[in-house]
């Protein structure tokens, strides 16, 4: 049997209702493996400090909890060099994971759960896999997919028919690589027609369990795929700079690293409680001080408007990568 839909929307293989659910990763690539080392992670415990004192997953970890959740976990990837990497960076876990190379069909087949974690362009192909959409039927589909619509995921496994077979709920969700250490902003997309509330409801668990969640309309996912998918670059930019200020005024390297990035963790600590980034700066700009002299230099460097800019640039690239084109990095900002 094919399995049935249980009361909290996600389609049952087995007719157990308290088995735990299994997810399958399709793409285990930096953000796929990520997201799987966060929720295992939250789930069965880690050693790494860093996560233990997560603040934005301690913070999201409240809330209601779905009936079932995630218990097992299948990895999909295509080269043996990724299955190997995969099973050492989670070797900790290794009894939950099964590994599968070049199977994503079988993988899909055996999940309650399909995380579309692959690159944009890949998309078409391992969805267009003979008996994918069939593997899929009645499950839940979350896509993290870099400027891929959900109308786009259904042109692939259903070309735009309207027949009547049982679909999967696809979901659009837009999480970042800090999920490793369970500090991600994901933005999950509202969904049209709505995601039943179990669903919703499991969505929403499984992305607080490494960090942070909001909520917003599908027409905003390109800007927050360049706001939060590619905001750590932006940071960490910014943060090698204050660095390399720091090294070339004789602090050694790797306390200025780690200062700057405390620094910032900092910060963003106080906007996060509530303060606006204004008044942040306001605070520690004295007249006639350090402070305010720097921040005169960064602004006539056009600091503020450079990344405004980047995060523009990023959100038309983000719009262009569903489709395919190749290059479409350019000026769009001008």
């Amino acid at each position: 049997m094919d399995g049935h839909m249980e009361p909290d929307g996600i389609k049952n293989r087995h007719n157990a209702p308290d088995e735990p659910l299994v997810l399958t990763i399709l793409g285990c690539g930096t953000l796929g493996s990520a997201i799987l080392s966060g929720i295992l992670d939250s789930i069965y415990g880690t050693d790494h400090k860093d996560v233990a004192s997560s603040t934005a997953a301690t913070d999201s970890l409240e809330g209601d909890i779905p009936n079932r959740t995630p218990g097992a976990f299948i990895a999909c990837v295509s080269r043996p060099t990724s299955a190997k990497r995969l099973g050492s960076e989670l070797k900790q876990h290794l009894h939950h994971i099964k590994i599968l190379q070049n199977e994503n069909l079988k993988g899909v087949q055996q999940a309650d759960i399909v995380l579309l974690a692959c690159k944009p362009q890949m998309a078409r192909d391992i969805l267009s896999e003979s008996g994918m959409r069939e593997a899929l039927a009645g499950k839940l589909l979350i896509s993290i997919l870099a400027g891929v619509p959900v109308p786009q995921i259904e042109e692939i496994l259903y070309g735009g028919t309207s027949e009547s077979e049982a679909r999967c709920n696809i979901v659009r969700v837009m999480p970042n690589t800090a999920s490793l250490n369970r500090e991600s902003m994901t933005v999950i997309a509202q969904s049209t027609p709505p995601l039943s509330s179990g669903q919703a409801l499991l969505v929403t668990w499984m992305f607080t369990r490494i960090g942070r969640v909001v909520h917003l309309p599908s027409s905003a996912m390109d800007a927050a795929t360049a706001l939060c998918g590619s905001g750590p670059a932006f940071c960490a930019l910014m943060l090698e700079a204050m660095a390399d200020g720091a090294v070339a005024m004789g602090i050694p390297r790797a306390e200025a690293q780690e200062m700057a990035a405390q620094t910032m963790r900092g910060c963003a600590g106080m906007v996060l409680k509530g303060q606006h980034p204004a008044l942040v700066r306001e605070k520690v700009s004295t007249p006639g001080g350090c402070t305010i002299g720097g921040l005169l230099v960064l602004e006539e460097g056009a600091l503020r408007g450079t990344v405004a800019r980047g995060v523009r640039e990023a959100t038309v690239v983000a719009s262009q990568l569903g489709k395919g084109l190749q290059g479409v990095n350019g000026t769009w900002g001008r």
